[in-house]
């Protein structure tokens, strides 16, 4: 009998291999025996996370992290059936997710895309360099609760400021909750420039965002 442990090292460990009929087999195996949200945040997400840490340490390159977001992507896809019904539909809050001005890193941000998506939130994911203005614009658009906000390098934080600064001008700071991350951001800088909330990797952004909209 193989223990739930095993089944969720399992899960974790077919999508650190980035190959997606690994990931599928390893899910049909856990659909018996384990619970689909536990499936997706304790097995897969996991695996993804470990991927993010590699591909941050040099182990593991770009193509690599694609092939195993989309291998967890199919994964997740193929629980949809066994979801409680609503809960597709009834989301748990909508994020804005992108990387500010000025700063062409995509990868981070789009891990933390994926896992807030497979945890239940809507996301949008505006992309990368992307301006102050079109951060609030779509927060606008969709209704957000949440923007996300990535910057990897030390001269493209005060993009996070800025984008703050603009949803009080706007009327809609108290309405749309904010969390930065990024290489260089910190919870100094995150209390500093009036952020909510400050995540160090795409586990800690799904709880904390959790923490926040749930």
């Amino acid at each position: 009998m193989i223990s739930k442990e095993e089944l969720l090292q399992e899960l974790a460990g077919a999508v650190i291999t980035c190959k997606k009929d690994a990931v599928l087999a390893a899910v049909e195996k856990a659909k018996g025996e384990l619970d689909p949200s536990e499936i997706i945040e304790k097995g897969l997400a996991a695996g993804m996370n470990q991927v993010g840490v590699l591909f941050e340490r040099g182990k593991l390159f770009l193509p690599h992290v694609m092939m195993a977001a989309d291998a967890m992507t199919a994964g997740v896809a193929a629980l949809k059936d066994l979801m409680p019904e609503g809960s597709a539909s009834s989301k748990m809050g909508v994020i804005v997710n992108g990387t500010v001005e000025g700063d062409v890193h995509d990868i981070g941000k789009s891990i933390v895309s994926t896992m807030l998506q497979s945890a239940g939130f809507e996301v949008h994911d505006i992309g990368r360099d992307v301006p102050i203005k079109n951060f609030v614009q779509k927060a606008k658009e969709v209704n957000a609760n949440m923007i996300g906000l990535s910057a990897l390098m030390t001269t493209t934080l005060p993009g996070q400021r800025g984008v703050i600064e603009l949803l009080k001008e706007e009327g809609m700071r108290d309405k749309v909750k904010v969390m930065i991350g990024g290489a260089p951001a910190t919870q100094a800088w995150a209390d500093k420039i009036g952020a909510d909330c400050y995540a160090e990797n795409a586990s800690e952004a799904v709880a904390k965002a959790k923490e926040l909209l749930v």
